[in-house]
């Protein structure tokens, strides 16, 4: 009995060692999670007017989701939610005028989403005869190919001075709400590459295009702007392209349908606004960072001069931001371009007491954009009393009582205090005051002496405080016009503003 319990004594002791040998030398290794992965194939998905079924591969190896909240044309079949399927889409038959789409989002929990985009055509033969509709894809998967990693701040660097093609493409015409018009009916020639050559060769590296869109619809219910209209605009921003130069195109003044920021106005505004940008935004997004979009122009209550309400400026900055989301979500390089945006009129003051920055996914890809035409006196008004000199070279007093030149460096140094410093580039997109030509001789001597030492003096303190200077010509090159240029033969029909403007950009 002795010998048997020593046996099993000696057994216990053993095996006891053992375990705590292994306890000693060997830790127990937690066993790691495995990354949870997600993937879609394809990501986009386009139907035909008449509906139909298409199929979408999705593998994980985890729980997934689908989000298709609000969307009722378009549905998945949904037989399991984890691992790996595939997932039937049926969509409805669509009896519409336009193209549809929707975004849907599938997520896992640990990977990261994925965005399914959807789209169906028109119904065939509901499209109304005449111009033709571009036919896009909303949405397409971010690209950054040719766009460079720049700030906007670091691109405003290498914009230098610019020029206006003035009203060429934005020469609208409407009568009792009925819009028309096209590229020559304001006055000006058709736009040729020969022409904006000659603008870049005189010295100019930027080219602000305004355009209206409203008066090019193929379908007005549907605010579907004409294929033939954005061909057009493509031709001549491409005019400036192989010119190497920096293109913005926006929406100007269009009619004035944005020039209504209230409250009242404010979905029915954004909704004609986000419209408009998807199918431009769509249209361009293919080229590179030279080309820049602009939201609006200008935009304030009709006929109101005055302080900005709260309201007006909140209205107004929810246009800044319809414009940049909408551009952002048709991805491509969209995703990374960068955008222009306004201040409440592109007043100065407006801009630096009631602008607010929209919110943007893409981080440092936003311009402020305010245009100067102080004093009004000086540089707009064409009905008596206006002033036809300025600043401290004027002679026999026809001078403003403001505006001039602490006035125009106090306004440049606001915007490089409150944007340019903190890494908000500024485009100053218009100035420019009228060419006073039927003076009598002895009074335009000193009118034009005056208006060459207002745009050097304005350009050179635009540069210096960090904004790009762009120069308003509207193609007119008579009484109260602000032509550089002759555009029927390219000639310079204004060389003092040219060497004015040159003059200062060779000063910086």
């Amino acid at each position: 009995m002795m010998r048997g319990s020593i046996s099993i004594l000696l057994i216990g002791l053993f095996c006891f060692g053992c375990f705590a040998c292994k306890d000693d030398k060997d830790e127990v290794t937690p066993i790691e999670e495995e990354e949870v992965y997600l993937d879609v194939n394809p990501t986009s998905l386009s139907f035909e007017s008449d509906g139909g079924e298409k199929e979408v591969s999705i593998n994980s190896n985890g729980s997934w989701n689908i989000d298709f909240t609000g969307i009722s044309w378009v549905r998945p079949n949904i037989s399991v939610s984890k691992g790996n399927a595939i997932v039937k889409f049926t969509a409805d038959k669509n009896n519409s005028t336009t193209n549809r789409s929707a975004a849907i989002t599938v997520s896992a929990q640990g990977a990261q989403p994925v965005r399914l985009q959807l789209t169906q055509a028109p119904a065939e033969g509901g499209l109304p005869s005449g111009e033709d509709i571009f036919s896009y894809e909303p949405y397409i998967q971010v690209d950054n190919t040719g766009m460079r990693d720049l700030s906007s701040l670091e691109l405003s660097e290498l914009m230098g001075v610019g020029w206006n093609l003035g009203n060429s493409l934005e020469a609208i015409i409407v009568n009792n709400g009925v819009y028309s018009g096209g590229e020559t009916s304001w006055g000006n020639p058709a736009t040729t590459k020969e022409f904006i050559t000659t603008v870049r060769e005189a010295g100019f590296n930027t080219i602000r295009v305004p355009v209206s869109w409203s008066h090019k619809l193929a379908d007005k219910e549907n605010m579907l702007i004409s294929l033939q209209w954005l061909k057009r605009v493509e031709e001549i921003v491409n005019f400036a392209l192989d010119n190497d130069m920096f293109v913005i195109i926006n929406i100007h003044w269009d009619g004035g349908w944005l020039n209504h920021p209230t409250y009242d106005k404010q979905d029915e505004i954004n909704t004609r606004l986000a419209k408009y940008w998807e199918q431009i935004a769509a249209y361009f997004r293919d080229y590179d960072d030279h080309l820049l979009f602009a939201g609006t122009n200008e935009v304030m209550m009709e006929n109101d001069y005055g302080t900005p309400t709260a309201e007006y400026l909140a209205v107004q900055n929810s246009f800044n931001q319809t414009f940049v989301s909408t551009v952002r979500g048709t991805g491509g390089r969209n995703a990374y371009r960068h955008l222009v945006v306004q201040g409440f009129n592109t007043n100065i003051s407006h801009t630096v007491n009631g602008f607010v920055m929209p919110a943007d996914d893409k981080e440092d890809r936003l311009f402020a954009e305010v245009h100067y035409y102080d004093p009004w006196e000086y540089t707009l008004k064409d009905d008596a009393p206006y002033n036809t000199q300025w600043g401290s070279i004027a002679e026999g007093g026809d001078i403003g009582s403001w505006g001039q030149e602490e006035w125009l460096e106090e306004q440049m140094a606001l915007m490089k205090t409150n944007f340019v410093d903190k890494g908000i580039p500024v485009i100053l997109g218009e100035y420019s005051p009228l060419h006073r030509k039927d003076l009598p001789s002895d009074k335009y001597e000193l009118h034009q002496a005056s208006r060459v030492y207002y745009i050097e003096y304005l350009t050179r303190e635009a540069i210096k405080n960090g904004l790009v200077p762009i120069y308003w010509d509207n193609g007119y090159a008579g009484n109260n016009g602000s032509a550089i240029f002759d555009r029927n033969n390219g000639k310079i029909v204004d060389q003092g503003a040219l060497d004015a403007i040159m003059k200062a950009k060779g000063e910086n």
